[in-house]
């Protein structure tokens, strides 16, 4: 009886040996990615980022378990400066991140299609995949973005809609009339109907700071960054004007890191970046209603422009899409076609625009 127990121990060792020698060998690989925003890691599309992207990005690798990221974050300046994102990223100072891409509108001219179409949609989820779609159609967006030495993943909309938020109660385009109005982008040309109203070019951090030392008497932004950024203490008023949602997210990658990727991993990056596009537009809707009430808990006062108000507002601005698809067209980018196909889409999810951008292109 031992020496039968003997021999089938030795047996099933010698099988163990066996099998080891001839199965593959694997090892799960380790990339380092250093992962960059220059706005702080409570701005909510870096919390999202950071709570969201990442982990779903780590569940998607721990399926096949060949392999893995160790993640660095750095947010708030550490590496860069919220304008900084583009230029970080090109440079290899960071591999991936949330580049802002209304502070490039020389570089990333693509970028503004929604913001130069307000008065559309003030629903982020509609504009984040309308979007998303017009650069999966057109090449000019990841063209704009691989001249920066970048791979486009995937747009994100982090607001539900401009307002405006004032020291003093707006009601109507007359009492914007003289005003200074902070802004980031193709949006301050929203001002420029208005008689007097002029644009003061800014960053989110920067606009408490702008209305409270008078640099400026308003600002344009939404109400969960007016929540985050505590914008009721000097800006009181906020005209709700249902401006529109605006995509100024962009993730990005390091053009070099992401040609060393393994297929496995670009194709994960890839996908969850279209989640992650989609969940934070749904979480800027999420939370539009409750930021809302939170600025008045704060001391916010809201006031609504009427209806007549906003189209006379659309009506009074120049052809701001068509200035910019015309641009494009003369450096050679379909940027008619561009327009014509994103104010479709927009229609087609269910939008009635106060004003056809692309109509005098038709």
């Amino acid at each position: 009886m031992k020496l039968t127990r003997r021999f089938t121990l030795a047996a099933v060792m010698a099988l163990g040996l066996i099998t080891g020698a001839t199965a593959p060998v694997t090892a799960q690989e380790t990339i380092n990615m250093i992962a960059i925003d220059g706005y702080p890691a409570r701005a909510m599309w870096v919390k999202e980022f950071s709570g969201f992207f990442i982990p779903r990005v780590n569940e998607e690798l721990a399926k096949t378990g060949n392999y893995s990221i160790n993640w660095q974050e750095a947010y708030g300046g550490q590496i860069v400066k919220p304008r900084g994102v583009l230029e970080g990223i090109k440079l290899g100072l960071g591999d991936i991140g949330i580049v802002t891409t209304i502070f490039h509108n020389s570089a990333l001219p693509s970028q503004g299609i929604s913001a130069v179409t307000p008065f559309v949609s003030a629903d982020a989820r509609i504009v984040a995949k309308a979007v998303d779609e017009i650069a999966k159609e057109f090449p000019q967006m990841a063209k704009e973005l691989a001249d920066e030495n970048q791979v486009y993943l995937a747009t994100g909309v982090v607001l539900d809609t401009y307002q405006m938020f004032s020291k003093t109660p707006i009601k109507s385009l007359a009492d914007l009339e003289g005003k200074k109005v902070a802004g980031a982008g193709y949006n301050l040309r929203y001002l420029e109907g208005i008689n007097g109203a002029a644009g003061v070019r800014g960053g989110l951090p920067n606009f408490y700071n702008m209305v409270q030392t008078g640099v400026t008497d308003a600002a344009m932004l939404w109400p969960e960054a007016a929540k985050t950024f505590k914008i009721a203490e000097v800006a009181p008023y906020m005209l709700k004007a249902d401006l529109g949602a605006v995509n100024s997210k962009t993730v990005t990658v390091n053009a070099d890191v992401w040609a060393k990727l393994p297929q496995e991993v670009k194709d994960i990056l890839q996908s969850v970046a279209v989640e992650y596009r989609d969940h934070i537009a749904s979480v800027a809707m999420d939370r539009a209603a409750a930021s809302l009430k939170a600025y008045t808990d704060g001391g916010g006062t809201v006031v609504e422009m009427s209806a007549d108000e906003r189209q006379s507002w659309a009506d009074s601005m120049p052809n701001i899409a068509v200035d910019w698809a015309k641009k494009l067209d003369g450096a050679g980018a379909p940027g008619s076609e561009m327009l014509i196909a994103y104010m479709n889409k927009l229609k087609a999810a269910g939008e009635t625009p106060l004003r056809d951008w692309a109509a005098e292109l038709n």
